[in-house]
């Protein structure tokens, strides 16, 4: 019903709103950072997996020998070695008596682009004493590294990469 007083009268709508609210497009956006957050945690890079996953298999090897050697009361070594014809990159020496083949540790990394080096040393001694001197090993992968170390009383454990900056390499002796 039109009335009399002037400007009263309805605009006429001309089809439904157009736009979005900001409470839409805040949430927008809020659920693409959530996802772009997730798939930059997913991919992470190949070499420092492969290379956590080095680190943590030796450490695990490192300990059965120690506690090998700690058994047999005979000293055992841990070493890497320049490619073999057998195709070694790393031996335990001293662990053969009563070991069958199938017993045997791994001689070779999961990745072979692997290389170890140890610290100051030219071998990791793991027994058959007790207390053993502090021991690191600095592992590498492409252009990432990991320093797997003891203080001689604890375990063998992944000290990090942060870590293996700081390490100084000693020539073998």
């Amino acid at each position: 019903m039109p009335t009399s007083a002037p400007g009263s009268r309805a605009r006429p709508r001309r089809g439904p709103a157009r736009g979005f609210t900001l409470i839409e497009l805040l949430i927008v956006i809020a659920i693409v950072a959530l996802m772009v957050g997730a798939v930059s945690l997913a991919l992470r890079d190949g070499n420092a997996s492969r290379l956590e996953e080095e680190g943590a298999r030796l450490s695990a090897l490192l300990e059965m020998a120690r506690a090998e050697a700690r058994a047999a009361g005979t000293p055992v070594r841990w070493q890497p070695t320049v490619l073999a014809d057998d195709g070694s990159q790393f031996r335990f020496v001293g662990l053969s008596v009563g070991i069958t083949e199938a017993q045997s540790l791994p001689t070779r990394w999961l990745d072979p682009g692997t290389t170890a080096q140890v610290v100051g040393a030219a071998a990791i001694v793991l027994g058959p004493d007790a207390i053993l001197p502090p021991q690191q090993v600095v592992l590498r992968l492409a252009d990432r590294q990991l320093v797997v170390a003891s203080d001689g009383l604890a375990p063998f454990a992944v000290a990090g990469a942060a870590d293996a900056a700081s390490v100084t390499l000693v020539p073998a002796r």
